[in-house]
């Protein structure tokens, strides 16, 4: 049997539809006599060497998902109000081994969940323990990964002889070997065995017929891959040596054999492979060149290509315009608009999935507190940065909700932190009792309302009454009773100028406030010329100083 990186997956060995293809055997192997194990589906190296390193659309898409994957910084966040917050119970997120950094962890998970659907990872020390010891005791903590085709799951269950079908099958950790089953090392005293507490299990792609372990989002595409490498190999050899003819040459009925193998020898070295075109031809007497239209344009060849491309990055979760695929460069997919779109799709539909499980699996490793979660905080990350538009938009809602709410009665806290939040739950209970004007009934009870307005109206009846000459006291009663006969005129009394002259009373047939002026030209009067009274002096009996 053949090695599966000796030759499965360049197409001249084995196919992937062969009994013997890694694949197929790894499929006989779930089902076989270990019926307490489950290895990982696929042949690590084999995806590795024939996919990952040999397929530029493979590697395109998973390098895409790993570098925006790897971007963010892990934080705790409170389960009431959903605040991140962190402190040194996360050093060993952000510093995994000497020198290593979160995004580089981020960026090996992401690697093996695309080849192998599984990352396992736990915790090691100087001391050389592992799991748990390791992570109570010793010094130099950092993480161990651990290569997905050296993992071996354990399955338990009840019942006696019983399978990883049973439906009380529990998953009771891992078997790490290193070198893999199929190592050719006999004998397990090399293994090691983990409780699932104590390894870091991260599977994003659950494989449909497995209970526990993941699937690579290559398995589907693998006869996609194998065809777009031919397609690769047909373009090389296109310009080698023609891959399809490219031209037919035909001789005289008579030509003998040797004659025949004579011209093609010489033909093909003057003329085949890349480095000769476009020479000129030669021919002698009774030989025939019929050019035949086979040519990379007649064949369509790059729609061959980018729909094998666009197949390969749909399954990725990848928009095609985000890897540079012919598919997705253009038209209308470079629109500002679609390409906005692509990336909301592939941040929402395919990054933060992602975050959010990788989040629950390290947290095993994590002594993260009760009231709070291991979560991740993307608020660094470059690629969802670029639309800052749409950002500021959201801003605007959100503190437009907030002025509703609070103007709606509820408390400025608790308003913000139900939009920050998006629970409109945390409102309950908050409201102040307060409520617009608009919302309030018209409420008076005594009337105060009314009384107030019909005093008012009064009163300047009063004034109107009294500055007409009416007397106070028949004033007010003419207004208790609404009986205008009540009215007393209030007595003439003689009045002053505001230089102390007093004002003659009014004659009879003359308009009140004194005689008329004299005409122009006219003699002043003859106590014109009285001084008027000094100061202090009192004015004569019954006179008013109004």
């Amino acid at each position: 049997m053949k090695a599966f990186r000796s030759g499965g997956w360049d197409g001249n060995n084995l196919s992937i539809w062969h009994p013997d293809h890694p694949l197929n055997r790894a499929m006989a192997f779930a089902g076989s006599s270990y019926t307490n194990r489950e290895e990982i589906e696929n042949d690590f190296e084999g995806y590795v060497l024939g996919a990952y390193k040999a397929s530029g659309p493979v590697y395109a898409c998973v390098t895409a998902r790993q570098y925006v994957f790897s971007e963010v910084v892990f934080k705790f966040r409170n389960k009431s109000d959903g605040k991140l917050w962190g402190d040194a119970r996360l050093d060993l997120l952000e510093n995994p081994w000497p020198g290593g950094t979160t995004g580089e962890l981020l960026a090996k998970m992401e690697q093996d969940a695309s080849l192998a659907g599984n990352s396992w990872w736990t915790v090691t020390n100087d001391q050389g323990d592992y799991g748990n010891a390791a992570k109570r005791k010793g010094t130099g903590q950092r993480l161990a990964h651990l290569r997905p085709d050296w993992v071996t799951m354990v399955i338990g269950t009840k019942r006696p002889g019983g399978s990883v079908r049973d439906i009380d099958a529990t998953l009771l950790g891992i078997k790490y070997k290193p070198g893999g089953r199929r190592s050719g090392v006999a004998g397990d005293e090399d293994e090691v065995f983990l409780t699932m507490e104590e390894v870091v299990h991260y599977s994003p792609n659950p494989d449909p017929i497995a209970r526990f372990r993941g699937m690579s989002w290559i398995t589907p595409v693998l006869r996609d891959i194998e065809a777009d490498k031919s397609a690769v190999k047909h373009k090389g050899a296109f310009f080698d040596n023609a891959a399809v003819p490219n031209m037919a040459v035909t001789f005289d009925k008579e030509t003998n054999e040797d004659d025949f193998n004579e011209f093609v020898s010489n033909f093909n070295g003057s003329h085949q492979g890349a480095w000769q075109a476009y020479k000129t031809l030669f021919l002698m007497g009774g030989a025939d060149v019929t050019p035949l239209s086979h040519d990379f344009k007649s064949m369509d060849f790059s729609a061959v290509i980018g729909k094998g491309e666009s197949r390969i990055a749909s399954v990725a979760g990848v928009p095609p315009s985000w890897v540079g695929f012919s598919e997705g460069m253009q038209g209308s997919a470079l629109n500002t608009g679609n390409m906005a779109a692509n990336r909301r799709r592939f941040a929402d539909g395919t990054i933060r999935p992602l975050w959010r499980m990788a989040a629950a699996s390290l947290a095993v490793l994590v002594d993260v507190p009760s009231d709070s979660e291991l979560w991740f905080d993307e608020s660094g990350v470059a690629f969802l940065r670029e639309d800052q538009r749409d950002r500021a938009e959201i801003m605007r809602i959100d503190m437009s909700a907030i002025n509703t709410g609070i103007l709606a009665g509820y408390e400025p806290d608790a308003v913000t932190d139900a939009v920050f939040t998006n629970d409109l739950r945390k409102l309950i209970g908050k409201h102040t009792g307060l409520v617009s004007v608009q919302m309030q009934p018209p409420v008076d009870n005594d009337n105060e309302l009314e009384e107030a307005n019909i005093f008012g109206i009064h009163a300047k009846t009063l004034q109107a009454l009294t500055s007409a000459g009416f007397t106070e006291e028949s004033a007010v009663e003419a207004i208790r009773t609404n009986d205008l006969g009540k009215l007393k005129k209030a007595p003439v009394e003689d009045q002053w100028t505001p230089s102390g002259i007093p004002i003659p009373p009014a004659q009879p047939g003359t308009p009140a406030g004194g005689a008329k002026p004299p005409a122009q030209g006219a003699k002043p009067p003859a106590n014109s010329g009285a001084k008027p009274p000094a100061s202090g002096t009192q004015p004569p009996k019954g006179a008013s100083n109004g």
